[in-house]
């Protein structure tokens, strides 16, 4: 009976370049950037007390978005602002591996975060398979 033991570990890469590091960091900095705008807006609608002049009787927030406007209640800015100061947590947090050059490297597995996931998902931590396999866990 033969024994089967593990081939000997090819060149794999685990970290990305000094340069890609870079190229990612610019993109989240940009995404950090409008994030933190989009944030200050929202909390000056959740903030607004209102002085009782006629503007005031139906706070809300108005965009423009395919040339029609919106309104977005106090409530609903709410929630909206705190999912977006958690994702300019996350995008600190990525700004943060990079430093340390551990960007890009899935939490679970140890393995590299394709490049094209961290370019539509910048702040991600895990692989798409680590998070599939998490999720069927019931964890995240």
């Amino acid at each position: 009976m033969e024994k089967v033991t593990p081939s000997e570990p090819q060149a794999v890469k685990t970290r990305y370049s000094d340069a890609e590091l870079a190229e990612f960091k610019a993109i989240i900095e940009e995404k950090l950037a409008k994030a933190k705008a989009e944030y200050n807006t929202l909390r000056q609608v959740v903030m607004h007390n209102g002085t009782n002049d006629i503007e005031d009787t139906t706070p809300s927030f108005r965009t423009v978005e395919d040339d029609g406007a919106f309104q977005l209640s106090k409530e609903e800015a709410s929630q909206m602002a705190q999912r977006q100061y958690k994702f300019i947590q996350n995008l600190e947090g990525a700004l943060a591996r990079i430093e340390n050059k551990t960007y890009g490297i899935c939490r679970v597995t140890g393995k590299l975060i394709p490049k094209e996931r961290l370019r539509l998902v910048p702040h991600a931590t895990l692989t798409v398979e680590a998070k599939e396999m998490l999720a069927k866990q019931g964890k995240n």
